[in-house]
Protein backbone atom coordinates (compact mmCIF):
# COMPACT_ATOMS: atom_id res chain seq x y z
CA UNK A 1 0.00 0.00 0.00
CA UNK A 2 1.66 3.33 -1.42
CA UNK A 3 2.14 6.17 1.47
CA UNK A 4 -0.98 8.32 -0.10
CA UNK A 5 -3.39 5.25 0.15
CA UNK A 6 -2.54 5.01 3.67
CA UNK A 7 -2.67 8.15 4.83
CA UNK A 8 -6.14 8.44 3.39
CA UNK A 9 -6.87 5.13 5.56
CA UNK A 10 -6.06 6.95 8.24
CA UNK A 11 -7.62 10.07 7.59
CA UNK A 12 -11.09 7.81 6.69
CA UNK A 13 -10.62 6.08 10.19
CA UNK A 14 -10.46 9.20 12.07
CA UNK A 15 -13.14 11.09 10.51
CA UNK A 16 -14.98 7.48 11.55
CA UNK A 17 -14.38 7.30 14.82
CA UNK A 18 -15.57 11.13 15.54
CA UNK A 19 -18.56 10.05 13.97
CA UNK A 20 -19.19 7.22 16.78
CA UNK A 21 -20.23 8.10 20.46
CA UNK A 22 -18.81 5.48 22.13
CA UNK A 23 -15.71 5.85 24.24
CA UNK A 24 -14.19 7.53 21.36
CA UNK A 25 -11.25 8.98 22.91
CA UNK A 26 -9.77 5.91 23.92
CA UNK A 27 -10.24 4.73 20.28
CA UNK A 28 -8.66 7.45 19.44
CA UNK A 29 -5.40 6.46 21.36
CA UNK A 30 -5.48 3.11 19.71
CA UNK A 31 -5.82 4.35 16.38
CA UNK A 32 -2.91 7.11 17.03
CA UNK A 33 -0.78 4.23 18.31
CA UNK A 34 -1.44 2.01 15.45
CA UNK A 35 -0.48 5.25 12.98
CA UNK A 36 3.03 5.24 14.49
CA UNK A 37 3.41 1.65 13.85
CA UNK A 38 2.91 1.96 10.53
CA UNK A 39 4.99 5.02 9.98
CA UNK A 40 2.26 7.26 9.55
CA UNK A 41 3.24 9.51 12.01
CA UNK A 42 6.65 9.80 14.33
CA UNK A 43 7.19 9.29 18.09
CA UNK A 44 7.65 12.82 18.78
CA UNK A 45 4.09 13.29 17.26
CA UNK A 46 2.52 10.93 18.97
CA UNK A 47 4.06 12.36 22.13
CA UNK A 48 2.34 15.58 21.25
CA UNK A 49 -1.18 14.65 20.42
CA UNK A 50 -1.27 12.30 23.29
CA UNK A 51 -0.63 15.32 25.02
CA UNK A 52 -3.08 17.79 23.73
CA UNK A 53 -5.48 14.87 24.56
CA UNK A 54 -4.46 14.72 28.16
CA UNK A 55 -4.24 17.87 28.72
CA UNK A 56 -8.18 18.42 27.96
CA UNK A 57 -8.64 16.21 30.96
CA UNK A 58 -6.07 17.70 33.53
CA UNK A 59 -6.60 20.15 36.09
CA UNK A 60 -4.69 23.23 37.41
CA UNK A 61 -3.62 21.13 40.31
CA UNK A 62 -1.53 18.32 37.58
CA UNK A 63 0.51 21.29 36.77
CA UNK A 64 0.86 23.92 38.80
CA UNK A 65 4.11 24.95 41.23
CA UNK A 66 3.06 24.56 44.70
CA UNK A 67 3.29 27.57 46.88
CA UNK A 68 6.47 25.86 49.07
CA UNK A 69 8.59 25.79 45.59
CA UNK A 70 7.42 28.85 44.08
CA UNK A 71 10.06 32.24 43.90
CA UNK A 72 7.72 34.97 44.99
CA UNK A 73 8.39 38.42 46.35
CA UNK A 74 7.37 39.47 49.46
CA UNK A 75 5.94 42.88 49.85
CA UNK A 76 7.44 43.86 53.09
CA UNK A 77 10.79 43.36 51.61
CA UNK A 78 13.07 46.14 50.92
CA UNK A 79 13.71 46.86 47.62
CA UNK A 80 17.25 45.93 47.79
CA UNK A 81 16.41 42.64 48.96
CA UNK A 82 13.78 42.13 46.14
CA UNK A 83 16.42 43.00 43.42
CA UNK A 84 18.87 40.51 45.08
CA UNK A 85 16.35 37.98 44.79
CA UNK A 86 15.29 38.61 40.80
CA UNK A 87 18.76 38.57 40.41
CA UNK A 88 19.56 35.68 41.66
CA UNK A 89 16.44 33.34 40.54
CA UNK A 90 16.84 34.52 37.28
CA UNK A 91 12.67 34.28 36.40
CA UNK A 92 10.84 36.31 34.18
CA UNK A 93 7.59 36.98 36.56
CA UNK A 94 7.56 37.18 39.96
CA UNK A 95 4.47 36.85 41.99
CA UNK A 96 4.29 39.76 44.96
CA UNK A 97 2.72 38.68 47.93
CA UNK A 98 2.05 39.96 51.31
CA UNK A 99 3.94 38.04 54.26
CA UNK A 100 1.07 38.51 56.58
CA UNK A 101 -1.78 36.42 54.60
CA UNK A 102 -2.72 33.08 52.57
CA UNK A 103 -5.57 34.12 50.75
CA UNK A 104 -6.31 35.18 47.46
CA UNK A 105 -5.90 38.70 48.75
CA UNK A 106 -2.62 38.73 50.02
CA UNK A 107 -1.16 39.08 46.51
CA UNK A 108 -0.27 42.51 45.84
CA UNK A 109 0.25 41.78 41.75
CA UNK A 110 3.02 40.72 39.41
CA UNK A 111 5.95 41.70 38.78
CA UNK A 112 7.96 41.50 35.44
CA UNK A 113 11.92 41.35 35.37
CA UNK A 114 11.62 43.84 31.67
CA UNK A 115 9.27 46.24 33.86
CA UNK A 116 12.12 46.15 36.68
CA UNK A 117 15.13 46.30 34.13
CA UNK A 118 13.63 49.34 31.98
CA UNK A 119 12.98 51.28 34.98
CA UNK A 120 16.72 50.54 36.41
CA UNK A 121 18.33 51.70 32.78
CA UNK A 122 16.07 54.52 33.42
CA UNK A 123 16.78 55.88 36.75
CA UNK A 124 12.74 55.60 37.60
CA UNK A 125 13.38 52.54 40.42
CA UNK A 126 14.99 54.57 43.21
CA UNK A 127 12.41 53.68 46.02
CA UNK A 128 9.99 50.78 47.50
CA UNK A 129 6.97 53.37 46.33
CA UNK A 130 9.10 53.06 42.40
CA UNK A 131 8.66 49.66 42.43
CA UNK A 132 4.74 49.60 43.92
CA UNK A 133 4.05 51.21 39.97
CA UNK A 134 5.02 48.42 38.31
CA UNK A 135 3.22 45.90 39.69
CA UNK A 136 0.88 43.96 37.37
CA UNK A 137 -2.19 42.96 37.79
CA UNK A 138 -2.62 39.04 39.01
CA UNK A 139 -4.47 36.58 37.32
CA UNK A 140 -6.61 33.85 39.99
CA UNK A 141 -7.67 31.12 39.06
CA UNK A 142 -8.93 27.73 40.84
CA UNK A 143 -6.85 24.22 41.32
CA UNK A 144 -10.06 22.70 39.55
CA UNK A 145 -9.95 24.75 36.38
CA UNK A 146 -8.96 22.64 32.89
CA UNK A 147 -5.76 22.78 31.41
CA UNK A 148 -6.63 23.42 28.08
CA UNK A 149 -9.13 26.38 29.34
CA UNK A 150 -6.39 27.98 31.45
CA UNK A 151 -4.14 27.92 28.13
CA UNK A 152 -6.71 29.39 25.98
CA UNK A 153 -7.63 32.03 28.46
CA UNK A 154 -3.71 32.52 28.55
CA UNK A 155 -3.60 33.31 24.84
CA UNK A 156 -6.50 35.46 24.81
CA UNK A 157 -5.82 37.57 28.11
CA UNK A 158 -2.01 37.94 26.96
CA UNK A 159 -0.93 36.56 30.76
CA UNK A 160 1.55 34.21 30.79
CA UNK A 161 1.31 33.28 34.62
CA UNK A 162 -1.92 33.31 37.46
CA UNK A 163 -1.81 32.35 40.87
CA UNK A 164 -3.60 29.32 42.06
CA UNK A 165 -6.00 28.79 45.21
CA UNK A 166 -7.71 26.00 46.58
CA UNK A 167 -11.61 25.40 47.39
CA UNK A 168 -11.18 27.85 50.30
CA UNK A 169 -9.41 30.54 48.56
CA UNK A 170 -5.70 30.04 50.19
CA UNK A 171 -2.75 29.74 47.84
CA UNK A 172 -1.89 27.06 46.52
CA UNK A 173 0.43 27.86 44.23
CA UNK A 174 1.43 29.46 40.67
CA UNK A 175 1.34 27.93 37.02
CA UNK A 176 2.68 29.41 33.76
CA UNK A 177 2.08 29.15 30.10
CA UNK A 178 5.29 27.00 29.84
CA UNK A 179 3.94 24.94 32.56
CA UNK A 180 0.77 23.79 30.23
CA UNK A 181 2.55 23.63 27.29
CA UNK A 182 5.16 21.23 29.37
CA UNK A 183 2.52 18.78 29.44
CA UNK A 184 1.97 18.96 25.61
CA UNK A 185 5.60 18.79 24.14
CA UNK A 186 7.41 17.94 27.08
CA UNK A 187 9.71 19.46 29.47
CA UNK A 188 11.27 22.62 27.83
CA UNK A 189 14.61 24.15 29.59
CA UNK A 190 16.28 27.33 28.89
CA UNK A 191 19.84 28.96 29.39
CA UNK A 192 18.96 29.45 33.17
CA UNK A 193 18.53 25.76 33.61
CA UNK A 194 22.27 25.27 34.44
CA UNK A 195 21.55 22.40 36.91
CA UNK A 196 20.18 20.25 34.15
CA UNK A 197 23.00 20.51 31.91
CA UNK A 198 24.18 17.32 32.72
CA UNK A 199 21.61 14.29 32.68
CA UNK A 200 23.37 12.19 34.84
CA UNK A 201 24.19 13.61 38.37
CA UNK A 202 26.22 12.57 41.79
CA UNK A 203 23.23 12.91 44.49
CA UNK A 204 23.94 14.66 47.56
CA UNK A 205 22.62 11.73 49.49
CA UNK A 206 24.36 8.90 47.31
CA UNK A 207 23.91 7.90 44.02
CA UNK A 208 22.53 9.53 41.18
CA UNK A 209 20.15 11.60 39.72
CA UNK A 210 19.06 10.80 36.46
CA UNK A 211 16.80 12.29 33.96
CA UNK A 212 14.63 10.48 31.82
CA UNK A 213 15.64 11.93 28.51
CA UNK A 214 18.98 10.42 29.08
CA UNK A 215 20.03 8.65 25.99
CA UNK A 216 20.16 4.80 26.29
CA UNK A 217 23.90 5.07 24.40
CA UNK A 218 24.89 7.35 27.16
CA UNK A 219 23.45 5.67 30.70
CA UNK A 220 24.94 2.63 29.77
CA UNK A 221 28.45 4.17 29.27
CA UNK A 222 27.96 6.00 32.52
CA UNK A 223 26.84 2.64 34.22
CA UNK A 224 27.97 -0.26 32.27
CA UNK A 225 24.94 -1.34 31.66
CA UNK A 226 24.06 -3.09 28.60
CA UNK A 227 19.83 -2.17 28.14
CA UNK A 228 19.28 -2.91 24.25
CA UNK A 229 18.57 0.43 22.11
CA UNK A 230 16.38 -0.49 19.51
CA UNK A 231 14.14 1.69 18.60
CA UNK A 232 13.66 3.39 22.05
CA UNK A 233 16.35 5.74 22.71
CA UNK A 234 15.91 7.22 26.51
CA UNK A 235 16.36 5.74 29.91
CA UNK A 236 12.36 6.98 30.42
CA UNK A 237 11.54 4.64 27.37
CA UNK A 238 13.54 2.02 28.63
CA UNK A 239 11.76 1.88 31.67
CA UNK A 240 8.13 2.12 30.65
CA UNK A 241 9.15 -0.65 27.83
CA UNK A 242 10.67 -2.40 30.93
CA UNK A 243 7.37 -2.22 33.32
CA UNK A 244 5.10 -2.21 30.31
CA UNK A 245 3.40 0.73 31.81
CA UNK A 246 4.77 3.83 32.76
CA UNK A 247 6.00 4.25 36.66
CA UNK A 248 4.19 6.26 39.77
CA UNK A 249 6.00 8.73 41.36
CA UNK A 250 8.36 7.10 44.59
CA UNK A 251 7.63 4.17 42.73
CA UNK A 252 11.14 1.77 43.46
CA UNK A 253 12.28 -1.08 41.19
CA UNK A 254 15.28 -3.20 40.46
CA UNK A 255 16.76 -2.85 36.47
CA UNK A 256 19.84 -3.98 34.79
CA UNK A 257 21.25 -4.29 38.32
CA UNK A 258 20.24 -0.81 39.31
CA UNK A 259 17.86 0.47 41.65
CA UNK A 260 15.41 2.89 40.61
CA UNK A 261 13.40 5.24 42.55
CA UNK A 262 11.16 7.66 40.46
CA UNK A 263 11.17 11.39 41.82
CA UNK A 264 9.49 12.79 39.48
CA UNK A 265 6.94 12.05 37.52
CA UNK A 266 3.10 12.97 35.72
CA UNK A 267 0.22 10.86 33.75
CA UNK A 268 2.36 10.89 30.97
CA UNK A 269 5.69 9.84 32.12
CA UNK A 270 8.46 9.75 34.51
CA UNK A 271 10.69 12.93 34.31
CA UNK A 272 13.77 11.83 36.40
CA UNK A 273 15.16 8.88 38.75
CA UNK A 274 17.14 8.68 41.48
CA UNK A 275 19.52 5.29 40.56
CA UNK A 276 21.66 3.26 42.91
CA UNK A 277 24.10 0.40 42.26
CA UNK A 278 23.24 -2.71 43.45
CA UNK A 279 25.55 -6.17 43.69
CA UNK A 280 24.65 -8.54 40.63
CA UNK A 281 23.75 -11.03 43.17
CA UNK A 282 20.49 -9.01 44.32
CA UNK A 283 19.58 -9.05 40.50
CA UNK A 284 16.78 -11.30 39.80
CA UNK A 285 17.19 -13.26 36.86
CA UNK A 286 13.84 -11.96 35.23
CA UNK A 287 14.66 -8.57 36.32
CA UNK A 288 17.70 -8.46 33.76
CA UNK A 289 17.23 -7.04 29.93
CA UNK A 290 18.83 -9.89 27.72
CA UNK A 291 18.52 -11.25 24.49
CA UNK A 292 17.11 -14.06 25.12
CA UNK A 293 14.79 -11.83 26.72
CA UNK A 294 13.17 -8.90 26.90
CA UNK A 295 14.72 -6.44 24.63
CA UNK A 296 15.23 -2.87 25.06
Amino acid sequence: MSDDRRSVSWLEQLKKLFSNQADHLTQLAELLKKSKEENLIDADALFMIEGVLEVSEMRVRDAMIPRNQMSSVDDSSSLEIILTLMLKASHSRYPVISSDGNEANSVKGVLLAKDVLKAVVNNQLTSKEDLEVLYRPAIIVPESKRLNVLLREFKSGRNHMAIVVDEYGELSGVITIEDVLEEIVGDISDEHDEDETDNIQKHVKGGYTVDAITQVDEFNEFFKTDIENGQIETVGGAVNHFLGRIPEKDEVFEMVGLIFEVTKSSQRRADSFKVNPVGKEKVSEEMKFSNSKKEV
